[in-house]
């Protein structure tokens, strides 16, 4: 089974990004990449273009949630993985309302695309078989494929709990030492560098010298 794929994405490097991402995974083939919300209903319209949509939410003439409800009231059953920044509670609950089928946060790694369109691949092949769900447990396993334990995208020792709160920090004051995120979150120095680390290595954050003081310059880290 090839699930094919329609791009939607406002910058075009990032459009060609996604669209190699998505040809890096065994069963996924793009059949488009558009740029804005009127092109993707478009590419849409007649409703068998795509089975899923990686949709930008921030897109020039219409926000991604409108090509959502546009969607949904044509009748459409196509598939969308939200791939954007936005952070914002409810828009994430706008976004499940509207039956989106994933939300992946901007940066990310090819590695958290991948489990994403994998777990998807496999919701969709347990879906399509013909019948019925024999049990409750089935209905269950067939939810429970989509959703991806944070534990398991974690190296062993880091809690999500804690990545979030360093994110928090940094976040609410860009460009903070280990020793001031340190401070700011309650860890000790060693363990807020090593969720920093952790961030900078996978994409959210970038490290850069501070200057000003005597001896070698101190690493800060900024969101991305």
């Amino acid at each position: 089974m090839t699930i094919r794929v329609l791009v939607v994405e406002d910058e075009p490097l990032l459009a060609e990004a996604h669209r190699e991402y998505t040809e890096r995974v065994p069963g996924f083939t793009v059949v488009g990449v558009v740029h804005t919300a009127r092109a993707a209903m478009a590419a849409l319209r007649g409703g068998d273009t795509a089975d899923l949509v990686l949709l930008d939410f921030r897109l020039p003439d219409l926000h991604g949630l409108e090509v959502c409800r546009a969607l949904r009231a044509a009748g459409s059953t196509t598939d969308v993985l939200a791939v954007t920044s936005a952070r914002d509670l409810t828009m994430v609950r706008a976004a499940v309302a509207l039956g989106v089928t994933h939300y992946l946060l901007k940066p990310f790694t090819f590695a958290a695309f991948r489990d994403k369109l994998e777990r998807y691949a496999e919701y969709r092949r347990q879906v399509s078989a013909e019948g019925e769900v024999a049990a409750q447990h089935e209905v269950d396993r067939m939810f429970a494929t989509l959703r991806s334990p944070a534990a398991d995208t974690l190296p062993k020792g880091l809690g999500a709990e804690t990545l979030d709160t360093v994110l928090a920090a940094l976040r609410a004051r860009p460009g903070l030492s280990a020793t001031e995120v340190a401070s700011r979150t309650g860890t000790s120095r060693v363990t807020a560098r090593r969720y920093l680390e952790h961030l900078a290595e996978t994409g959210r954050v970038v490290r850069a010298p501070r200057y000003g003081g005597p001896g070698r310059p101190e690493v800060e880290y900024r969101p991305v």
